[in-house]
């Protein structure tokens, strides 16, 4: 950890292919760390920086296989991503206060992260957002398909259950080569992630959950056994991806601001 303390604020060439900030804020009060969905990139939460509050730096996380890393091989397992992304994140989140923001897949990441970071570093998240997602211990909780095994056809069909996906891009054959691969190596380490329901709360910080009215997810109630700190959930209009429509978004930005701002108060 003394090395990483040498570097504090500052982010290493390999980290930023990791940590993606378009738009920085030194004077920032609060780093927002977000994370992508299964086949999903950085750019989408990387862009939230330029409308968030000034009081917030929005870094996104960006994996391996995509973007700038598209060379780079695909990780094996959830256990490989957390490693690289707490690597990156050392040098962020020891001289200011940090949130995390995940969806779907990237709520697994994000929470696998925080519980590393706060065995490891005694770091932790002042407020842990998550997005359409059933913890692996509710009987909720979705079994998803090997892609492997399944026709380009059927999996365009998923990609339309599932919701988000607009059709034109389903039926893009240039997409759909570029985002198969993608996706089957994010949907192989769902497939092999799995943790217990804690006996007793892994974490302290406060939790608000966010969800689609028709969304697949359900049971997000169940995310409140890992923390002792506060838990809310929001149902907002739409489907899996309901956080791509704006005035959900706008709620989303608006909501974390607030929740930020308000620790800082309750901590004086």
């Amino acid at each position: 950890m003394g090395a990483a303390a040498e570097n504090v604020g500052t982010v290493s060439p390999r980290n930023e292919n990791i940590l993606n900030c378009l738009y920085p804020k030194p004077s920032a009060i609060f780093r927002l760390i977000c994370f992508p969905w299964a086949g999903g990139g950085s750019l989408y939460f990387a862009k939230w920086g330029q409308e968030i509050c000034d009081s917030l730096e929005v870094h996104s996380i960006r994996l391996a296989g995509r973007e700038s890393r598209i060379e780079e091989p695909f990780a094996n397992d959830i256990y490989e991503i957390v490693d690289e992304i707490v690597h990156a994140l050392l040098p962020l989140v020891q001289d200011k206060p940090f949130a995390f923001f995940g969806h779907s897949m990237g709520s697994y990441t994000a929470f696998m992260t925080a519980l590393h970071l706060k065995e490891k570093y005694k770091l932790e998240p002042i407020h842990f957002f998550l997005s359409s997602t059933t913890p692996p211990y509710s009987k909720a909780h979705i079994q998803i398909p090997n892609l492997d095994g399944l026709s380009e056809e059927q999996i365009k069909r998923y990609l339309i259950d599932f919701g988000g996906t607009p059709k034109s891009l389903v039926d893009n054959q240039e997409f759909l080569k570029q985002f198969i691969p993608v996706l089957s190596a994010d949907v192989h380490i769902l497939r092999n992630l799995s943790f217990h329901a804690p006996a007793q709360p892994e974490l302290s910080c406060d939790f608000t959950c966010f969800a689609g009215s028709e969304d697949i997810t359900k049971d997000m109630e169940a995310w409140k056994i890992v923390t002792s700190g506060t838990f809310d959930l929001h149902i907002l209009p739409g489907n899996h991806f309901y956080l791509m429509e704006p005035a959900n978004e706008n709620f989303i930005k608006n909501y974390i601001t607030k929740c930020l701002e308000l620790s800082l108060l309750a901590n004086r």
